[in-house]
C-alpha cells in the first residue's frame, strides 16, 4: 500500500500559498499529510540561499508570483516585508492542529490581506479567530513538533518549499504540481528509459566558490 502524499510548506513562501488551493482540491480525492516546516533551516542544511536573498532574483520572484496569482484568479498582496520570520505562523498552525482552517486563515492573513505574520502579536487576530492563545503557540510541545517536522523533511531529502512527496519522490515548487499529479495517477511516468537514464546522469563540471 502506498503512503499518502505529504505536502511540506512554509508560510514564508508565496508559491506555497498559490499551491495550497490545489492541495485542498487533491485532499478532496485522498488523504494528504500537511507538514509545516522551517524553510530557513532547510536552506542552511542544504547550503542554499532563498530566492529573496539574491538581488535581481528577489524582484523577479515577486513579480512572477504576482503575475501567477492574477493568472489563477487568486488574491495576492505581499506582506509589509519579505522575507520575514515565519516561526510564529508555523507554530500557530501546529498549535491549531495543522487543520485546513488554520492553514487557510494564516495564508489569507499574510498573502491575501498582506498583513505581517512575523510575531505572535502580528498574528493575534488570526490566533483569536482560531481559538488559540499565546501559551499554546509558545508551548514546548509545539516547538518540538515544528523541529520534528523540519528534521523529517530533511531526512526525506526536501530542499525547498512547497514540496509534494509521493512515495519517496519529491516534486518541488508550484510549477511541478501537474507533474506530481501525473505520477500520482500513473507511477509508470517515471519508469521509461529516459527517465531512468537521467536519474544516473553523471556530473561533468562542479562550480567552486
Amino acid at each position: 500500500m502506498s503512503n499518502p502524499p505529504r505536502w511540506y510548506f512554509d508560510f514564508i513562501s508565496p508559491f506555497a500559498y498559490l499551491q495550497w488551493p490545489r492541495i485542498r482540491a487533491l485532499m478532496g480525492e485522498r488523504e494528504v499529510e500537511l507538514v509545516p516546516i522551517v524553510l530557513a533551516a532547510v536552506l542552511v542544511a542544504r547550503g542554499q540561499k532563498g530566492p529573496a536573498e539574491i538581488p535581481g532574483k528577489r524582484e523577479f520572484t515577486y513579480r512572477h508570483v504576482l503575475w501567477q496569482a492574477r493568472e489563477q484568479g487568486i488574491a495576492l498582496r505581499l506582506p509589509p516585508a519579505h522575507p520575514f520570520n515565519p516561526i510564529a505562523a508555523l507554530r500557530l498552525c501546529i498549535a491549531a492542529g495543522t487543520t485546513t482552517a488554520s492553514i487557510d486563515a494564516i495564508f489569507n492573513w499574510i498573502w491575501a490581506r498582506g498583513e505581517a505574520g512575523d510575531s505572535n502579536e502580528a498574528l493575534a487576530p488570526v490566533a483569536a479567530a482560531l481559538g488559540i492563545d499565546g501559551a499554546a503557540i509558545d508551548d514546548g510541545a509545539t516547538k518540538l513538533a515544528l523541529r520534528a517536522n523540519t528534521d523529517a523533511a530533511l531526512a526525506a531529502g526536501v530542499f525547498g518549499v512547497p514540496t509534494l512527496a509521493l512515495n519517496g519522490q519529491l516534486f518541488w515548487g508550484l510549477d511541478a504540481h501537474a507533474f506530481a499529479l501525473a505520477v500520482l495517477h500513473d507511477p509508470d511516468v517515471l519508469a521509461d528509459a529516459e527517465m531512468q537514464r537521467i536519474t544516473a546522469l553523471p556530473v561533468a563540471a562542479v562550480l567552486r566558490g
